[in-house]
């Protein structure tokens, strides 16, 4: 790997691990809803101008199908389930649990694809669901039913992931990623508006909670979309995900240092197992296909 890809991967890990510690930020006062509202409507905007400048054509008549599905499952349900999460668990637990997305994605893959699920991909759905478990029920916040609502908001998450990443490759879209981050972006604007009602803002936002707003829409969502799909251009799909394998350390390292978050030897371990389960389904032994062509979830 060149020196400027990793720094680029280094860099896109420690953006989509900032992207919990906004979240966890910004959803007490905005809610869930208005949180991944704030998310994909800015930087949709930011996207589509980007688009209009560089005279890229979006078809949105021809493409629209696509872009409300993959909106729906890798940035309206996901960003919103994480930012209902952020009510209750910290930065890191999150990010850990997101890490399970390729454990989904082989398991989707196999049911939806017809994709082998080998022994080796078994044993890592084992250990990652035991890493999530013994996050769960010996991590250093207190076990209680919020808890469990809140890391299944999680999973849920991860698991939208894996769906919008067995339909990409499903339907083989043949839409260029970038514009397809964008009109998902905007699909996914239009799709989380009509619920807003129902979860008004908790509380007026302050000039700095707007600030971590356009943060989590430009820096987490516009510019980091742009490092994945250089990324995949430059090393592949399999290469570009073992970002996932950082995002943890970086939302743990960013918890601590600004939220004051505790990182504990039970959090540790509990990363450890996820990242053991996703290089077991990643990286399968005589392989290096990817199991899944969508974002890792950020």
């Amino acid at each position: 790997m060149r020196s400027a890809d990793l720094i680029r991967l280094l860099t896109l890990a420690a953006i989509w691990g900032a992207s919990f510690l906004f979240i966890r930020m910004l959803a007490p006062a905005a809610g869930p809803l208005w949180t991944a509202e704030l998310r994909v409507g800015i930087a949709a905007v930011a996207m589509l101008a980007c688009m209009a400048l560089a005279r890229r054509a979006m078809e949105f008549g021809k493409n629209w199908r696509h872009y409300m599905i993959i909106g729906l499952f890798n940035s309206a349900l996901p960003f919103a389930l994480f930012a209902y999460a952020a009510l209750t668990l910290p930065a890191g637990y999150s990010a850990i649990i997101n890490a399970t997305t390729p454990l989904w994605g082989a398991l989707i893959g196999a049911l939806m694809l017809g994709e082998r699920l080998t022994a080796r991909k078994i044993g890592g759905l084992g250990v990652g669901i035991a890493g999530v478990a013994f996050l769960v029920r010996l991590g250093p916040v207190q076990f209680s039913a919020d808890v469990v609502l809140a890391v299944l908001a999680c999973v849920g998450a991860a698991v939208c992931y894996g769906l919008a990443g067995a339909y990409s490759k499903k339907k083989s879209i043949a839409i260029a990623p970038t514009v397809m981050a964008t009109g998902s972006q905007a699909a996914s604007a239009l799709l989380i508006l009509p619920f807003l009602p129902l979860s008004p803002m908790r509380s007026a936002l302050t000039p700095s909670l707007l600030l971590v707003a356009c943060a989590l829409a430009l820096l987490c969502t516009a510019i980091a979309y742009v490092l994945f799909f250089r990324l995949i251009v430059d090393l592949g799909p399999t290469k570009a995900l073992t970002v996932t394998f950082l995002i943890p350390l970086f939302a743990l390292l960013w918890g601590a240092l600004f939220l004051h978050e505790t990182i504990t030897a039970t959090m540790v371990t509990g990363c450890a197992l996820v990242a053991m389960a996703m290089w077991l389904v990643v990286f399968p032994a005589k392989s290096l296909t990817p199991v899944v062509a969508s974002g890792p979830g950020k």
